[in-house]
């Protein structure tokens, strides 16, 4: 056993007001269930159902049943406190799509830890702000993954930490703790943990800084995950492959990993984005959902490979985290075969899911609607008044899976929850007749060109509609006379338009002439976030740069 380095106890975090608290526990929503007993309670359910299947870290191919998930999992919590890691301390995961991703989740979850959620893209900055940020007791890497060394980020961040956390290595450990041998230790006890406590710290889907941590109490996300089971068709015979990153919130819960789990159903892991490797996933494993984000949602219409596999099996691709053109959404089920179920949710809480009983009007043009009852929805002009039926706003929300503060951010908290507790997402947002919200954009999305303001994803919309137009991101460049101008950065497939047949398209949609583009540009691919988003953010950055550079030259 590991000398302990003494943590910090977990920092205070915002609670939900005492009537709301017996309010969701009345109506069913909060239970006593938790995720430290999670897997323990579905393989009692469940034993001997396929729980996962996919790669460990060395590339051998893994099926493990629930009663073996439940068992490896038990041995992990057994190794971490072996090495001196308490219920209450932090651990940060930071594993690529493998099968020792969900057997250390749930060891930390067992031995009544928090686990950090960190995604494969992230580096020193971000790996080292979470471990000082969160006093983290341990951190759990792959060896390698994509080419990169995590061995080598580990030493680097750990330089830099007065008091490091214990690196444990899935893979080749070096000098670091094995994985493997967690299993040596003896087993704890199951934690017994409070509903209403914190389970974890998840990560915040912002692309500017550092993100922020984000508190979910085992209560208000297991509610989630219940919820979003019959809304997606989950149940035992779901086989969902997990694309993304499966730490990110899209992945682990909506309905994702966790509602797969409880439904007794079998994730399979895909080691990487590549439609040729999840069509033959599809194929092989008879995968019946799948979720993905746009990008990669294109990219699997796109590809030709798609031919060569038989996809029969798949009955439902979930798409989200961040707006699926009307346009791209209805090819979906000619070019895939599938139903398409947009969703719209957030790491905060709120989710939207299109039913799959919905029109395909619905289905196409909304990112669908709330999965509570009590999920409130306000959509706020700019001066906070509520806008009328119809009318794009801001969005704020509150409800029994809606976080009531970021962890340790007591300004950011100020600025984004209001009085009563309604969350402001930074979304814009209009909501049907039938309570279906259409996301029209971000309010930092928003490029103000003197004075107009122009939604950067409406015109996107339009110009995925342009039948060369793969992908598109619409963002702004600074102008010494506007302020800003509207910069179209496009992936072309096939045939390249010139600036001049973009420019007459979009007018020829019929929008105002400030909503054309003032600029367009041609690239091969977008920059994209640790979870696959485009990262609008490095384009404004290259764009800002090349203008800066030709105003100097000139």
């Amino acid at each position: 056993m590991t000398s302990r380095i003494a943590r910090e106890p977990l920092a205070p975090v915002a609670q939900y007001p005492p009537e709301l608290v017996t309010h969701y526990r009345e109506r069913g929503y909060w239970t006593d269930e938790t995720l430290a007993g999670f897997i323990t309670d579905a393989a009692a359910r469940h034993p001997d159902n396929e729980a996962v299947v996919g790669s460990d870290a060395t590339g051998a191919q893994t099926r493990l049943t629930y009663c073996d998930l439940d068992r490896r999992s038990a041995a992990v919590a057994g190794g971490l406190s072996g090495l001196g890691v308490r219920a209450g301390d932090r651990v940060l995961l930071q594993l690529p799509n493998i099968v020792e991703y969900v057997e250390a989740l749930f060891g930390v979850l067992k031995l009544g830890a928090l686990p950090v959620f960190g995604l494969p893209a992230h580096r020193r900055t971000e790996i080292g702000y979470f471990c000082q940020f969160a006093d983290v007791a341990a951190y759990i890497v792959a060896d390698r993954h994509g080419g990169f060394d995590y061995r080598a980020l580990a030493r680097e961040v750990n330089e830099g930490l007065e008091t490091p956390p214990v690196v444990i290595v899935a893979g080749d450990p070096e000098e670091f703790v094995g994985f493997d041998s967690l299993r040596g230790y003896e087993v704890p006890v199951l934690a017994d943990v409070d509903p209403l406590s914190v389970a974890f710290l998840q990560l915040s889907g912002g692309t500017t800084g550092v993100p922020k941590l984000i508190p979910r109490t085992h209560a208000d996300y297991l509610y989630s995950v219940r919820a979003s089971n019959p809304i997606c068709g989950v149940d035992d015979s779901t086989r969902m492959l997990v694309v993304l990153p499966a730490a990110h919130n899209f992945p682990m819960s909506s309905p994702g990993i966790l509602g797969v789990f409880h439904a007794g159903g079998t994730v399979v892991l895909a080691p990487d984005t590549m439609p040729s490797t999840a069509f033959g996933l599809i194929e092989s494993e008879r995968v019946t959902h799948a979720s993905l984000v746009p990008p990669i949602a294109l990219a699997w219409m796109a590809a030709p490979s798609k031919a060569d596999h038989d996809l029969s099996s798949l009955r439902v691709l979930g798409v989200g985290g961040a707006k699926f053109s009307a346009e791209a959404a209805a090819r979906v089920p000619t070019e895939l075969g599938c139903t398409l179920q947009q969703v719209f949710g957030m790491a905060e809480g709120l989710v939207n899911y299109t039913r799959l009983d919905d029109t395909q009007e619905l289905i196409v043009s909304t990112q669908g609607r709330p999965i509570s009852p009590d999920d409130e929805v306000r959509v706020v002009d700019d001066d906070g008044a509520l806008v009328e039926p119809g009318t794009t706003g801001h969005l704020l929300t509150r409800g029994p899976y809606t976080i009531r503060g970021y962890y340790r951010a007591d300004a950011h908290n100020a600025e984004v929850f209001d009085a009563e507790g309604f969350y402001r997402t930074g979304d814009l947002v209009s909501v049907t007749d039938t309570g279906h919200l259409i996301v029209e954009g971000r309010a930092k999305d928003q490029i103000n060109r003197g004075g107009e303001k122009v939604a950067a994803e409406e015109i996107e919309n339009h110009l995925l509609s342009h039948p060369a137009v793969h992908d598109a991101a619409v963002v702004a460049v600074p102008d010494e006379y506007l302020g800003e101008r509207t910069c179209a950065v496009l992936v072309i497939s096939g045939d390249a338009p010139t600036v001049g047949e973009i420019k007459r398209y979009i007018r020829g949609r019929g929008v105002a002439a400030y909503k054309v583009p003032d600029r367009v540009e041609f690239v091969t691919e977008f920059p994209v976030t640790g979870v696959g988003k485009t990262s609008k953010a490095a384009l404004r950055r290259v764009l800002s740069e090349s203008i800066a550079a030709q105003t100097l030259s000139s």
